[in-house]
């Protein structure tokens, strides 16, 4: 049986993270929003003349649109599964992906330097960016990027952002930053070797090699700076890392993990939270809290600021820590000390599945809805005490059938 300590009163990190370089897309049905092709082409010409495109440049990039079949079967696909972090982890930080990393370490060693003295980003956290979106140029995506924009602006999907995109992506084709036909990216709009959304290109990126224009599409020097600038412009902690695998007490109280407590690594280690390869933390002083993504028998992390400034290239625990871990690797680190538990993630109708074998079993929850709020929570980590489990409180295929 784990004795359950209350929990450390520490201030509660309340994180609102935006969508970054990526467009996060939701599903949703496709209906032509307009009544024609060529009604749609034309007030697209009107917006983007007013904002100063000229009919050459918007001939060569629309004057042959038609909606992308592909795209629409995209736009409209519903997720199938529900992956755990450890698929995704394992999925994107592979043998051969570290391999090209240490490569490419050695390659763009003398640019990546320069980078990182401009603009305070370790060079290994660029790389592993870069490796993960595209793996390292290896596959920028095939679509070209303005009729990829324009069929969902015209079809209707979320057509105000995609519409804006549009525009957008015509105003850098205006600027001569890349030739309508060079301009690739996603089926979404994500473009070049960072996958910028075009929005994101006007704000971030940057013209390293010093040339005239921002080529995040043939240009490394130009792709990996502009990586930095949006990673500083979002507070980027210069000389810190994005967090620490990290060995519980046996007594922990999990609760602490679920509150979103945020407290100094040395108040952390106060409590029994100490590194798992058995080194000190650099710093007591740093700040950070607890990510357990597969339960307190996986690895566990303290995860620093800037582990939620990698968020804002992509709202995900997950993609955070695959970027972390990759950057890692890539300067020689080992993998992780704790392995990855056999565990499945839930959907929505697994959840409520656990919620109304806890309401069976007298925990007063309320009506299952497959969203884990506290009282659920509380109730997990109660029935795990009671039945001499490990009381982390993780809802996962493991936690279903034991409460069975």
């Amino acid at each position: 049986m784990y004795r359950v300590n209350k929990p450390i009163e520490f201030s509660v990190s309340r994180r609102s993270f935006g969508i970054g370089a990526a467009a996060l897309i939701a599903s949703s049905a496709f209906t032509p929003a307009f009544a024609s092709v060529g009604g749609f082409v034309d007030q697209t010409w009107q917006r983007a003349k007013a904002r100063g495109v000229s009919k050459r440049v918007f001939d060569i990039a629309m004057g042959d649109f038609k909606p992308i079949g592909s795209v629409l079967e995209l736009s409209k696909k519903q997720p199938e599964f529900v992956s755990t972090a450890a698929d995704y982890v394992v999925k994107r930080v592979s043998d051969a992906r570290i391999g090209t990393g240490h490569e490419m370490r050695g390659e763009w060693a003398k640019t990546l330097k320069a980078v990182s003295e401009r603009y305070g980003v370790q060079g290994e956290i660029i790389l592993a960016i870069w490796g993960i979106e595209t793996n390292f140029g290896g596959f920028l995506g095939g679509t070209n990027t303005v009729h990829a924009l324009a069929t969902l602006a015209y079809g209707g999907y979320r057509t105000d952002f995609f519409g804006s995109e549009l525009i957008t992506s015509l105003e850098i084709l205006e600027g001569g930053h890349v030739r309508a036909k060079d301009m690739v990216g996603s089926w979404a709009g994500a473009m070049g070797l960072p996958q910028f959304m075009p929005s994101s290109f006007m704000k971030y990126a940057v013209d390293f090699k010093g040339d005239g224009h921002k080529d995040i599409w043939g240009s490394v020097p130009d792709a990996q700076a502009s990586i930095a600038n949006y990673l500083k412009s979002f507070g980027w902690r210069a000389g810190e890392t994005w967090g620490y695998e990290v060995k519980l007490a046996r007594d922990f109280n999990y609760q602490n993990v679920w509150q979103g407590l945020t407290a100094t690594l040395g108040d952390w280690r106060g409590v029994g939270v100490v590194r798992a390869n058995g080194k000190p933390f650099p710093r007591d002083s740093d700040t950070a809290r607890l990510y357990m993504p597969m339960g307190g028998n996986g690895p566990v992390f303290a995860v620093l600021p800037n582990f939620g400034v990698i968020k804002r290239y992509n709202n995900s625990d997950s993609y955070a820590l695959a970027v972390g871990h990759l950057a890692d690797r890539i300067l020689g680190g080992k993998g992780f000390s704790v392995a990855w538990p056999k565990d499945t993630a839930l959907n929505a109708d697994g959840r409520k599945q656990v919620q109304a074998k806890l309401l069976k079993k007298g925990y007063e929850i309320g009506k299952p809805d497959g969203e884990i709020g506290p009282k659920t929570r509380a109730a997990v980590i109660d029935w795990q005490t009671r039945a001499g489990l490990l009381p982390d409180g993780h809802v996962s295929g493991n936690l279903l059938n034991a409460l069975s």
